[in-house]
């Protein structure tokens, strides 16, 4: 009986480090393109509203990467990303699920 109990408890503390794991929305950011990034937005898809520039006052470099926590607060998995490159082109990538994805890539 105390095997059963146990071997329960283990399977329900798997299925909690999945879940929590599963929720996290920190998404690698690769600039793989010929220009800077110097403006990203994650923004939940169906909205408007852009929101901030994630980046702030710092740049994207082409060729480097940088971890983005996309956690809004909302729960929500679904974001539009936007990129504005240093030569003013953008970049609209749709519907992300950032529950799933953990790296992203901006090219050319």
């Amino acid at each position: 009986m105390n095997k059963t109990v146990a071997s329960l408890a283990l399977v329900f503390l798997a299925a909690g480090v999945v879940n929590a794991s599963a929720l996290d929305r920190r998404v690698q950011i690769n600039n793989v393109s010929s220009y800077d990034i110097v403006e990203f937005y994650a923004s939940n898809t169906g909205t408007q509203d852009w929101q901030e520039d994630i980046l702030g006052e710092n740049i994207l470099p082409s060729g480097s990467s940088a971890m983005v926590n996309i956690d809004d607060g909302t729960g929500y998995c679904k974001f539009d990303f936007l990129a504005v490159f240093d030569d003013g082109d953008q970049a609209i990538s749709a519907d992300n699920n950032v529950c799933e994805l953990s790296e992203f890539d901006f090219t050319d």
